[in-house]
């Protein structure tokens, strides 16, 4: 079966590989060519634009980074649905505001093109293990026709309801994420400035109650100092912007929400955005002045 692909990013590139991998034949597109020449030496072929990527194939996946690239890509000059046919699918596996994803599948659905939300956690690591967890909305019907595809990149794929579903879960994903990262962060500070060693704290809570996918993916870098992005502080602004403008729209308090939002803020004030959002830590060890690294 020949897919399209969309987006070779951080997560999107080794997405396409673990697809090609599988057996699939693919052609991308992406604005950065060294991207598009690496997937192209894996096997891939090269479009000039998402048009022809749509004229190519009858499924497309979209990997990009907020709203307005998907709604650009898809409904924009040279876009999917210029180059899509009647039946043809768009997986767009972004993670961007409900509400777009819902616009964009009404503007797909007169053309005749179906459309599912299906942002993924689980950052680079298992982007490129192929083991993320993704979170699809649309109906159940195109779901389950491409469901087998999803697999080759997701460990865990479900459907979460009707489109935006998708994304609405991936915001409450989000959520647990960042404030999950930050209590990781205080508890680490605070243990390490006492005079234990970091390390020591993560071995001996990490099988009890407080152990976490989190705790596991992110201390390790916290105690090395290692925020190699495979998620970006502001990737994850972008993300719990999303929510809270949502919180409004639906009427829900976000009190923790908007906190850490305001860490991230201040992370990227500092020149800090573009590390992973494990550097969460650097904030509270710039407050406290110790930092929570291994002796």
């Amino acid at each position: 079966m020949k897919l399209g692909f969309i987006g070779l990013g951080i997560m999107g590139k080794p997405m396409s590989k673990n697809l090609l991998k599988a057996g699939y034949s693919l052609v991308v597109y992406d604005l950065n060519a060294a991207a598009v020449d690496e997937i192209v030496a894996a096997g891939a072929e090269a479009a000039s634009s998402p048009k022809e990527v749509a004229e190519k194939t009858r499924i497309v996946i979209t990997m990009l980074p907020n709203s307005p690239h998907v709604k650009t890509v898809v409904l924009g000059d040279g876009g999917l649905l210029e180059g899509a046919k009647a039946g043809d699918i768009i997986v767009d596996m972004s993670s961007i505001a409900p509400i777009a994803a819902q616009e964009v599948a009404a503007k797909a659905a007169e053309k005749g093109v179906e459309m599912l939300d299906a942002p993924v956690s689980g950052g680079e690591p298992k982007a490129i293990d192929g083991t993320l967890s993704i979170m699809v909305g649309g109906k159940q019907e195109i779901f389950d026709r491409v469901k087998d595809i999803l697999a080759h990149v997701g460990k865990s794929v479900v459907r979460c309801g009707d489109i935006g579903a998708g994304n609405t879960t991936k915001l409450a994903n989000q959520i647990i994420v960042a404030l999950n990262i930050a209590a990781v962060s205080e508890a680490l500070v605070l243990g390490a400035k006492a005079g234990v060693d970091p390390e020591v704290i993560f071995q001996a809570i990490r099988g009890g109650l407080a152990g976490s996918t989190v705790l596991d993916a992110k201390a390790p870098m916290i105690i090395a100092g290692n925020f190699k992005p495979g998620f970006k502080i502001d990737l994850h602004i972008k993300d719990l912007n999303n929510a809270l403008e949502t919180a409004k729209e639906v009427g829900v308090p976000l009190f923790l929400t908007t906190q850490v939002m305001e860490i991230m803020q201040a992370l990227k004030v500092d020149g800090k955005g573009q590390n992973d959002h494990s550097g969460i830590v650097q904030f509270y060890e710039k407050l406290a002045q110790f930092e929570a690294r291994k002796p």
